[in-house]
């Protein structure tokens, strides 16, 4: 199965939220966490916004909600 780039974004942002609510954390928890804004980790979740994001915070999301990065890549 092939998905498109908005289908994959959409995709990460499913699962950053999915393992973050899992952790028991607020958006404002963890973004105090990684040390960025509230409304940046309110964007990188926002599926309908095309919000980038580095691998950098992807790792540092991954290390604070104690999950390996590649679950963010998978589909749900």
């Amino acid at each position: 199965m092939s998905l498109n780039y908005n289908e994959r974004l959409k995709s990460i942002k499913l699962n950053i939220t999915f393992y973050r609510k899992k952790a028991g954390l607020t958006q404002e928890q963890l973004a105090e966490k990684i040390n960025i804004s509230r409304t940046h980790m309110s964007n990188i979740e926002a599926v309908n916004m095309k919000t980038a994001v580095t691998v950098e915070i992807l790792y540092e999301i991954a290390d604070a909600l104690g999950v390996d990065i590649v679950k963010f890549f998978e589909l749900r």
